[in-house]
């Protein structure tokens, strides 16, 4: 810990730090920025990108300036794992969490007496404790970080009623600064988080939210288990997280890929908490590849070689989207984003959340209404997003205020429009005016599984019960397959043209902008998905050991060497008990073999690998460089 007497700390003294202790030779894009405003004891709201760089933002600073910074944080994994993180490269490190015993407790307490901590821990309801606070400054506390400070807005996506007591630090009168993180906050977020804690002055930090590193794809889901498979087989043997809607979904989808060889298991809420964490421990030590989960997984899961992220469904909304895909790549290597949708996603979670709004209001919840429109609101945003042809990259920084800086006639190069994997369909204009058609012909009491069957002629009892057989509509889309037809009238839907009435069982209506699209007044686009093809899964040996994976397929680059790292990294971890990217993660793989430095001086000028680090496991890793 700096003593108080200390000379105020400069920028270059942080710099040098981080080199020492994180192994870094430059800040990233807003750290130097949010930095020096903590070193400045300036108020500030820090908006990144998730794998941004946002904790170094508090943490680089603790480093240099006299006290403690005490973090607040919603969630016990994270804060563990942040606190394995940053005692492996030697920082001093605390916590205070519920799970803690009496003499781990005490513990802490002593070390911040002795003012032998940097850096404290704790969640936002222990900030609560009467006099828990208080106590906390008399002992050091200099500064104040919230992290996930989006839980804090009304408007944000994972509001947290216990985040709203923090504002009332400074209403009784604390004067600590307070440096307020998040990746996920629309401008309107930020506005209710800087008004919430009463920040003063503020340094608003908002970064560039593309993720350049990762290839997003959105693609109408035909059937989950397949689909999904097919994603996982490209990544064969890498880490990856699939979201689900149920929990029943992610038992069965992990029981299918399970019996086709892949290494994963289910996650959700309805495991008792053992086994939430017998899994979460299964991937971070990478006995697991693949975690199929409900949105119950991710906060607090700070594994960087995640290489994939599928939503086997719809999320809720943007901001939930881009938080759970911003969980690949944290590295900044290529990793992949895939998206599967269909209408009934859309349906489902308008039923869901009606049935919960309706419950809220009936028991007397006050704004019940209110959250159930932005709820709506943010996900018919995302269903327009899945069913339009709009850069993903685009889409996502201009939905978070920022500027996208790629070429429009280029495209961002990582997405499945700017691929080139959205086919225009031809005579995109008739087809979706049959389709129309076939909705006004059925007078707007049928859903869209019934118009589907009706366009592609299907001689079904019930059509021919209905008659609805002898529609001029009928079997105009025979030559095309159902999936086609419904994700048609998905992107119809998306684009408003199409209405779906509320309800158990949704029926389709024409809007007015799709009666102007039926009389040739107004022009649309409908576009398929030409699908990535799957690779063959690689083999195992026996030991379990992968092949190559394929971000390390770079031709001037040694990849047996990487995954000989990459188990040397695993039997290490395994052997001090911590999580195989605790040690160093694959960037720092990837820089040792191709510096292949071979001696001290030279490891520290790997990426990732500070003085700690180079003591620690310099010489291990100078051997297994010089023996390859």
């Amino acid at each position: 810990m700096t003593s108080p007497t200390s000379p105020a700390p400069t920028l270059d003294d942080l710099r040098a730090r981080v080199g020492e202790v994180f192994g870094f030779d430059e800040l990233r894009p807003l750290q130097a920025e949010a930095t020096e405003a903590v070193l400045a004891g300036r108020d500030a709201l820090v908006v990144l990108p998730t794998g941004g760089g946002k904790s170094l933002c508090y943490q680089a600073p603790a480093l240099v300036l006299p006290g403690f910074t005490l973090v607040v944080s919603p969630l016990i994994a994270l804060m563990d794992d942040q606190l394995r993180s940053l005692e492996g490269h030697g920082v001093a490190a605390g916590v205070f969490t519920s799970t803690q015993e009496p003499e781990e407790r005490d513990a802490t307490w002593e070390r911040l007496r002795a003012g032998e901590l940097d850096i404290l821990y704790c969640s936002p309801e222990r900030l609560a404790l009467p006099g828990f606070y208080e106590r906390l400054v008399s002992l050091g506390a200099s500064r104040l970080a919230v992290d996930e400070a989006h839980c804090i807005s009304h408007w944000g996506h994972d509001f947290r009623p216990e985040y709203r007591m923090l504002g009332e630090l400074r209403r009784r009168g604390s004067r600590l600064p307070i440096v307020a993180l998040t990746a996920t906050a629309t401008p309107r977020v930020q506005n209710d988080i800087v008004a919430e804690l009463g920040l003063e002055d503020e340094l608003r930090l908002v970064g560039d939210f593309d993720r350049p590193n990762l290839t997003y794809r959105i693609v109408p889901r035909r059937d989950t288990s397949t689909d999904v498979y097919g994603v996982v087989a490209r990544h064969a043997g890498d880490a990856g997280i699939v979201y689900v809607l149920r929990r029943k979904d992610a038992e069965s989808l992990a029981s299918d890929l399970a019996a086709r060889g892949v290494r994963c298991r289910p996650y959700h809420a309805g495991l008792d908490g053992a086994e939430r964490r017998s899994v979460q421990n299964d991937f971070l030590s990478e006995r697991i590849d693949v975690v199929v989960a409900t949105v119950a997984f991710g906060m607090g899961i700070d594994r960087s070689d995640v290489r994939f992220v599928v939503h086997a469904s719809l999320p809720k909304g943007v901001e939930q989207y881009s938080q759970e895909t911003g969980r690949a790549g944290r590295d900044g290597l290529p990793s992949e984003c895939v998206m599967f949708y269909s209408g009934a996603d859309y349906h489902g979670w308008c039923s869901l959340m009606e049935r919960s709004s309706a419950e809220a209001d009936e028991a007397g919840v006050q704004g019940a209404r209110e959250e159930l429109r932005e709820s709506l609101e943010r996900l018919s945003e995302l269903w327009r997003f899945a069913g339009s042809a709009l850069c993903r990259h685009r889409f996502l920084v201009e939905h978070f205020g920022g500027t996208f800086h790629g070429s429009i006639e280029e495209g961002c190069g990582a997405c499945d429009v700017c691929l080139g994997e959205l086919e225009t369909v031809p005579d995109g204009q008739v087809v979706a005016q049959k389709i129309l058609s076939c909705v006004v012909h059925c007078r707007h009491t049928y859903g869209a599984g019934h118009v589907a069957n009706v366009l592609r002629g299907a001689n079904t009892a019930r059509i021919r019960e209905l008659g609805h057989d002898r529609f001029t509509t009928f079997g105009l889309l025979s030559t095309m397959s159902q999936g086609d037809v419904r994700t048609f009238i998905d992107q119809l839907v998306s684009k408003g043209l199409l209405l779906v009435a509320p309800g158990q069982y949704p029926t389709l209506a024409l809007s007015k902008t799709g009666a102007e699209v039926l009389r040739g007044e107004r022009d649309v686009e409908l576009f398929l998905c030409r699908r990535p093809q799957s690779v063959a899964g690689r083999t195992r040996s026996r030991s379990g050991s992968r092949g190559p994976s394929p971000i390390l397929d770079d031709p001037d680059l040694d990849s047996e060497l990487v995954e000989s790292l990459r188990a040397l990294r695993r039997r290490l971890a395994s052997e001090r008990g911590v999580p195989p990217y605790v040690l160093f993660n694959d960037r720092t793989l990837v820089d040792l073999v191709s510096k292949r430095p071979s001696n001290t001086t030279e490891l520290l000028d790997v990426v990732g690998i500070g003085a700690k680090k180079a003591e620690d496991l310099g010489e291990i890793l100078l051997a297994a460089l010089g023996g390859a």
